[in-house]
């Protein structure tokens, strides 16, 4: 076997299983994919996003994290942003969240520095050949799917928000599954990227493009932001569990950390019993309250001081917490649900990569002649840092939590996930799934979750409905969803045997896709 991914969608898995073909290791068919994504999913991500990759290094078995994020902008500006505009999007009829967009809600954008960094610092096929796949995308167009055409209808009021969003996604209606999106523009900002660069953008002519039209629209991006940006190496947190090792994204960012701190719960707590009984989702359930009680107090702050992993994974924090798990009190329920996609990739060698990537909602701003929707992350209160107004330059916080699962030093599961606040909940079911229930990676994938949210137990379809009366009955606000929705996250993940046999899957709530290769 050459190899295996799983990503969020079909074409974006097939362009990273071609550099995999093509004897590419994990991090070559990671950054192809990521392109291919570009256009494949575009309006989860692309050149205006911010994200982080997650490497495994085999041959010395350690692990490296590129934080490509998004950065607060301002350097050298002498005025205030736009006001941002609300825009209320509804995912299944009666579940629906605000998102605030405009050009006064862009950050820096991070991803085109991230992926050329991991390019230069363990890539081995030309970076101009790892573009090729997106390339034909855009140029021949995507049909939609039917996952990516509910996509387009949820945020439809973002993406066809502008004159030049409307060229793009529709004029007169939007896009429905089985029509074709061509990306022209974008195809020839990939063109530049390849033969310049992330040059091109910061520092260059794109970038040039960008803060040029942010100016005209009241955003707050600069040309010295965009020459200032930096990626940033970063130590991952880790956490043991059921004897493996959990490796995520560490703070500033709170997903990793957090993922780990439930997983830490749960190891205290010991096995669970079946997969989706009442006793097992009534765990996760307390679990997922206790990390919601972690994030109160001065959280947001500690994220960005140091030693939070330590405090909060101490076996003093953890003797509390397991004091309080069953008391039942309510906790602030968390929002700010964003559009992101994640890659997993493993390869012959035992090399892994997971990057997470995210524009946010999507802006809705989309730079005239580029094809590049920029990112809205400044319009999330919960990735602001604390006391609001932050000096330019400081990395956002992020939910985004590319992770592994190591037996042994060696990877046992490359896993991911989008959706914002739920994501975390979404990864830490798959973990367990894996490692507890001993599930192969698409049935992991497939199991219906719950999402605790305030008082409310989100149970998604397919949970057994005598189960979910037991809930209802130990005093559970229990939500009962109909079918499965992309509200619970979109899990990528690779699995690898202990008899090194490999799977992939992607999360059909969000029609992804997974590839072994041969």
């Amino acid at each position: 076997m050459r190899g295996a991914i799983a990503a969020g969608h079909p074409l974006t898995a097939e362009a990273g299983a071609r550099m995999l073909a093509e004897g590419g290791n994990a991090v070559d068919a990671c950054i192809a994919a990521a392109f291919a994504s570009w256009v494949a999913e575009s309006p989860l991500t692309g050149p205006g996003a911010g994200g982080f990759m997650l490497v495994h290094r085999a041959r010395d078995r350690t692990d490296h994290l590129l934080d490509f994020f998004v950065a607060v902008p301002g350097l050298g500006r002498h005025r205030k942003p736009a006001e941002m505009e609300s825009i209320d999007i509804d995912f299944d009829g009666g579940t629906s969240q605000i998102f605030r967009i405009g050009a006064g809600s862009c950050a820096v954008p991070g991803a085109p520095a991230g992926l050329e960094a991991a390019h230069r610092a363990y890539g081995s096929i030309p970076w101009a050949r790892l573009f090729e796949p997106a390339l034909e995308l855009a140029r021949e167009g995507v049909e939609l799917t039917r996952p990516q055409a509910y996509l387009h209808a949820i945020l439809d009021l973002i993406l066809r928000h502008t004159p030049e969003g409307r060229r793009i996604y529709g004029g007169r209606s939007r896009l429905v599954a089985g029509d074709r999106l061509v990306l022209g523009d974008l195809g020839t900002t990939l063109e530049e990227l390849s033969r310049k660069g992330a040059a091109a953008i910061y520092g260059g002519g794109l970038g040039r493009k960008i803060v040029g039209h942010l100016r005209e629209e009241g955003g707050v991006v600069t040309l010295a932001d965009l020459a200032a940006y930096r990626v940033v190496r970063r130590r991952p947190v880790r956490v043991r569990y059921r004897g493996n090792e959990f490796v995520s994204n560490p703070p500033p960012s709170s997903g990793g950390v957090l993922i780990g701190y439930g997983l830490r719960l749960l190891d205290a707590l010991g096995p669970p019993a079946g997969a989706g009984t009442a006793d097992t989702i009534a765990t996760l359930a307390e679990v997922m309250r206790e990390q919601g009680v972690a994030r109160a107090g001065t959280f947001a702050g500690d994220l960005y001081r140091g030693g939070l992993a330590q405090r909060l994974y101490s076996a003093e924090n953890v003797r509390a917490a397991l004091a309080r798990i069953g008391a039942g009190s309510p906790v602030t329920a968390e929002t700010a649900d964003r559009g992101t996609t994640h890659i997993s990739v493993v390869d012959a060698n035992g090399n892994a990569a997971s990057m997470t990537a995210s524009t946010g909602s999507g802006s809705g701003v989309i730079v005239p002649g580029t094809g590049i929707q920029l990112n809205n992350m400044l319009g999330e209160y919960d990735l602001v840092p604390p006391g609001g107004a932050a000096r330019p330059g400081v990395r956002l916080t992020s939910m985004m939590a590319p992770s592994l699962v190591l037996r042994r030093g060696r990877p046992r599961l490359i896993v991911g996930s989008a959706g914002s606040v739920r994501l975390r909940g979404a990864i830490l079911q798959a973990v367990v799934n894996v490692v507890d229930h001993n599930l192969g990676v698409e049935e992991a994938i497939e199991a219906p979750r719950i999402h605790l949210e305030g008082s409310h137990l989100h149970c998604e379809g397919g949970t057994d409905p005598d189960e979910a009366d037991r809930l209802a009955v130990r005093g559970y606000d229990v939500v009962r969803w109909r079918r499965r929705n992309l509200y619970f996250g979109g899990v990528a993940a690779v699995e690898v045997g202990i008899d090194g046999s490999l799977a992939a899957a992607g999360d059909p709530r969000r029609g992804g896709h997974g590839i072994v290769v041969e």
